[in-house]
């Protein structure tokens, strides 16, 4: 296993390969074989980002049994697009728009895509994950599916700040059975192992893959368990996952 980040120090940019409190500064992009400069920093001394700069960014609703409620289980992963711009950096505000109503959390696994890959088997598509990562896939359940639904999910999933990502990728981990856990305010509200998603990793990279190129990169947040709840200006939303570590964001009104 390997543990990399991408963070910024004295106004420059890099990714780095994190262990033992600091981190390995590398030359050249996370899925080029990047080689070290020899420069490390410890940990406290940079600001981590979001661990990768996605092309796309894609998304499963309606992946956990706990989470469908009175709903139908989907005959196929159910997707949609967060565009690049709602991005959130580890440790950054949750922006919410002043007319937001009903901004909830959602907890996720988030897949990285490391080759590729374009009508892929299963095991194809197993072996283009690059690495995991953690994710809150913030959804305004007004504009969702509220009195203020829109047609498409473009600002209910969408606005800046509602993709937070991190704080590092890992290779190498069993992916398929950890442990998620999300706590608002320090309270529990999220828990559920992967083990329990609808349609597991390379299922839904090999569906994706019938319709469209994945490329290095590429993110795929994978779906959330049982019950979200609404965000207030002030709270702070974690996201936890076995292997990983923390994904950490205060809320703020815009």
């Amino acid at each position: 296993m390997a543990t990399y980040a991408r963070f910024r120090n004295d106004g420059r940019e890099s990714y780095g390969l994190v262990g033992n409190g600091r981190v390995d500064e590398l030359r050249g992009g996370l899925f080029e074989r990047p080689e070290s400069t020899g420069r490390q920093f410890a940990l406290g001394e940079v600001k981590l980002l979001a661990p990768c700069e996605p092309p796309k960014i894609l998304a499963v609703g309606q992946n956990y049994i706990s989470h469908l409620g009175e709903r139908k289980t989907p005959k196929n992963p159910e997707m949609f697009y967060k565009p690049i711009s709602s991005l959130q950096h580890p440790g950054e505000p949750i922006e919410l728009p002043a007319d937001a109503e009903d901004a909830h959390f959602e907890g996720e696994l988030v897949v990285v895509i490391g080759k590729t890959v374009r009508d892929a088997t299963p095991e194809e598509a197993a072996a283009a994950v690059f690495g995991v990562t953690c994710g809150n896939d913030v959804s305004d359940r007004n504009w969702q599916r509220g009195a203020g639904k829109d047609v498409q999910w473009w600002r209910a999933k969408g606005c800046d700040t509602f993709a937070p990502l991190g704080p590092v990728i890992v290779t190498g981990l069993d992916y398929s059975d950890l442990l998620l856990t999300t706590r608002l305010n320090s309270e529990v509200v999220q828990q559920q192992r992967t083990s329990d998603l609808i349609f597991d990793v390379p299922t839904v990279i090999s569906f994706i893959s019938r319709y469209l190129t994945l490329t290095p990169g590429d993110v795929i947040y994978t779906g959330t368990p049982g019950n979200t709840r609404r965000m207030q200006p002030g709270d702070v939303v974690e996201v936890e996952i076995e292997g990983i570590g923390t994904l950490r964001n205060p809320v703020v009104r815009r």
